[in-house]
């Protein structure tokens, strides 16, 4: 049953049967998965500063993260947030193997948390659900295969509708519930649209995502090595393996592992773990609960298959933390103190100003000096705002050719003005000029620029 595309010999698909066991690992990942489903169907609803607790709007190229409104200005902070989780993903992988896969990916947790328990409830275990598939059509068979595809139509078409309202908003999948569908044809061809990808990927395509299509499989050889933790079996004290003979009267050579085989039917991608780390193990730990309940059973000691790197089993070694995981943390909080540091200090409105480019200085009525200047105002909040622009010396004037008036939620405004400096001011070529941000009557950011006037004798 192990293997890549998992074929018979015919080269038809082999139809992976798991069963279901219950151990210690089974009930801590239905408790991480309880929680991710909670926040998962909770998300879109969840309001923090009036604002959804995530929101990817790629269409308005809006995105919410806690609460906070990032426009495509903050593009650097995305790239710089998607560095540190890329680099959070090598560390883990580098120390855990492909432990995110079997716990937190979202493919996994429906698949084997939501899906197979379902499916598990109408049809039976595995090894009957695969005696009705391998049977005739009947009554028995019709019925519950109409019941499973049902459920897994309303699942899925659930899990579509909270997709979408990460992309949309809950506001506006609300309203495509509650209009006329001829108001909202897009939005209702894509909740189908997503609905019928879903059901497919969890009725069809199942355990190939994690052997075929996901490319982070095909990355841990790269990143793994010998010190490396990943699900593994101790093939030194399991080998020879061998059935149990109560009969034996002498001890045999035979080692721990009894050949039940168990460890494969219980793997949701059909590997043998016995066989070494292969890519398509999702480190999702069912062997290590049904292997110690064996153990259990004939009275030896558990972990034959567990956590488990290289060194461990072949040269004693305990588990350690090696110089590249060393390097790597040190990266890791550097960047994320980096990424919080913009983050924190990041204002709702960002200006830009610079000096009309080829422009002299100009000499105006009453002993003043003027520069024209050009600003670019960027609103990253969530509501328009009336701005304005004042110099923080009270002696220094604006005067505005186009003013910036009121700045749309993340929109830019473009602004023309003049600053008048009074020429007993000015005792250099070049003078700093601070101006003022303001809105709401308060002050947003302060900018300093170049003024430049007549060279003094």
């Amino acid at each position: 049953m192990d293997g890549l595309l998992a074929e018979k010999e015919d080269g038809k698909r082999k139809w992976i049967y798991p069963l279901i066991r219950k151990g210690i690992f089974y009930k801590w990942r239905s408790a991480v998965s309880y929680v991710y489903l909670i926040l998962f169907f909770s998300g879109p609803f969840i309001r923090i500063n009036g604002q959804p607790l995530l929101l990817l709007n790629v269409i308005d190229k809006q995105f919410v993260l806690l609460g906070q409104v990032f426009w495509p200005q903050d593009i650097f902070l995305f790239m710089l947030a998607s560095l540190v989780f890329l680099v959070c993903i090598v560390l883990f992988t580098i120390a855990f193997g492909r432990i995110f896969c079997g716990w937190i990916c979202p493919q996994t947790i429906f698949m084997e948390m939501v899906f197979r328990k379902v499916e598990e409830w109408i049809e039976g275990n595995a090894h009957k659900r695969k005696k009705l598939d391998e049977s005739p059509w009947n009554r028995e068979k019709i019925t519950k295969k109409t019941i499973k595809t049902v459920a897994f139509l309303l699942i899925s078409f659930l899990i579509a509708n909270t997709f979408l309202a990460y992309i949309i908003g809950s506001g506006a999948l609300i309203k495509i519930m509650i209009d006329p569908v001829t108001q909202h044809w897009v939005g209702f061809i894509s909740i189908w649209f997503f609905t019928a990808i879903f059901y497919l990927v969890y009725s069809r395509i199942r355990e190939q995502v994690c052997t075929l299509f996901c490319p982070y499989g095909r990355l841990q050889g790269v990143m793994i090595d010998k010190h490396t933790l990943v699900v593994a079996y101790d093939d030194v004290r399991g080998e020879p393996r061998g059935k149990l003979d109560k009969k034996a009267i002498l001890p045999t050579l035979k080692g721990d592992c009894v050949d039940c085989g168990l460890c494969v039917e219980v793997c949701p991608t059909g590997i043998d773990i016995r066989k070494g780390t292969q890519l398509e193990c999702i480190n999702c730990t069912a062997c290590i609960d049904v292997c110690d309940e064996v153990m259990d059973k004939i009275h030896k000691p558990r972990k034959l298959i567990g956590f488990f790197s290289e060194n461990m089993i072949h040269a004693n070694e305990k588990p350690s933390f090696t110089g590249r995981m060393m390097g790597y943390s040190a990266v890791i909080a550097v960047l994320v103190g980096v990424l919080c540091y913009f983050i924190f200090s990041r204002s709702d409105m960002d200006i830009t100003v610079m000096r009309q480019a080829g422009m002299l200085y100009q000499q105006q009525p009453g002993g003043y000096i003027s520069n024209i200047y050009n600003a670019d105002i960027t609103n990253k909040s969530d509501k328009s705002r009336a701005i304005s622009l004042r110099a923080e010396d009270p002696a220094i004037k604006i005067k505005f050719i186009q003013a910036p008036g009121t700045a749309k939620q993340g929109n830019d405004v473009k602004t023309v003005f003049f600053v008048y400096i009074p020429a007993n001011k000015i005792h250099a070529l070049e003078t700093d000029v601070r101006l003022q941000l303001i809105s709401d009557n308060k002050i947003i950011q302060t900018v300093t620029t170049t003024f430049v006037g007549p060279l003094k004798n």
